[in-house]
């Protein structure tokens, strides 16, 4: 006797899935291993090195592929299926093996070396740490937070292994210290490599601080009082999120002092103003384009310094 299979069913084998649910369904696809951290990086283009058959599923386990009214309810009626097939792939959630884990975990971890490594210098000589020194040092925090665990779900609440701020603040609670237990696949890059900063800061296994870079800023005076004429660009924290705050609205010498941590001199001379402070250095790239753009070239941002440290940090 001849049984029919589905018609809507194609069986698929070692598989990288990636899903997504939208519209109350979810939706997935079959990848190439290793293939959709290299699409998700800029490394891979050709979405037919990515996927293994560009077909939308409910379940790859099952063979199922997604009804086109299915698609249509989700994604919307004119939404191609290339188009379904990308926006899974930017942000659905990877269902990885083993290796494909690892990979995927070496990678932030090396990532959030370099941007620390680029980010804390010695306070005394200024000169910024190899990766490898950041490397070291993270690795001893690291070993350091999951022993205070252990020891606290073996103590409870009584012991002292909770690592706390120096002193108490009156007769309240002692604020727990940042800690640092290693790279995770759930949270940016950016906001890992913050967190990585703050522990290291804190408890310094070596003796860190963040870099700073101190600028001259020089504007006319007559514009500093204009509002901001162009739609501003988003600022970015130190935690990678996106701000529309302060720096998009209010006059040009508010946005200018936006992006200033702490302002040393403050002057008029003549009709020209001039701002000496210092700023993180990720914010640099966003005052030069911002002074370019809204002075047309009369205005300057000069580095007086590279990397300052702030006393007090």
């Amino acid at each position: 006797m001849q049984i029919n299979q589905p018609s809507n069913q194609i069986r698929l084998t070692n598989v990288s899935l990636v899903r997504l649910k939208k519209g109350k369904k979810r939706f997935e696809i079959a990848c190439y291993k290793n293939k959709v951290l290299e699409y998700r990086s800029g490394i891979e283009t050709d979405l037919d090195n990515v996927l293994q058959i560009p077909n939308v599923f409910l379940s790859v386990s099952k063979g199922q592929t997604a009804p086109t009214q299915d698609l249509a309810k989700a994604f919307g009626a004119k939404t191609s299926v290339d188009d379904i097939i990308q926006e899974i792939l930017k942000k659905g959630e990877m269902q990885v093996g083993e290796k494909e884990r690892h990979a995927q975990v070496e990678r932030i971890h090396n990532e959030v070396v370099d941007i620390v490594a680029g980010k804390l210098v010695d306070p005394k000589s200024k000169r910024v740490y190899t990766a490898g020194m950041i490397e070291k040092a993270l690795e001893q925090l690291s070993s350091q937070g999951a022993q205070h665990k252990q020891e606290d779900q073996g103590k409870g609440t009584s012991g002292t292994a909770t690592p706390t701020a120096e002193g108490e603040e009156g007769k309240g609670k002692k604020k727990e210290l940042p800690t640092w237990t290693g790279v995770v696949t759930t949270k940016s890059t950016k906001s890992q490599a913050l967190e990585a900063m703050k522990a290291l800061i804190a408890w310094q296994p070596i003796p860190v601080s963040r870099a700073r870079m101190k600028l001259r800023v020089t504007c006319p005076s007559n514009i500093l009082k204009q509002a901001v004429k162009r739609t501003a660009k988003k600022a970015v924290q130190e935690d990678g999120e996106e701000d529309e705050g302060e720096k998009a609205t209010g006059t040009v010498k508010d946005r200018i002092l936006s992006y200033i941590e702490q302002v040393e001199t403050q002057d008029t001379e003549g009709q020209e103003w001039e701002v000496v402070g210092f700023v993180e250095p990720g914010a640099f790239k966003g005052l030069g384009e911002f002074i370019g753009g809204e002075t047309k070239g009369r205005g300057r941002v000069e580095v007086l310094d590279m990397a300052v440290v702030r006393e007090g940090d």
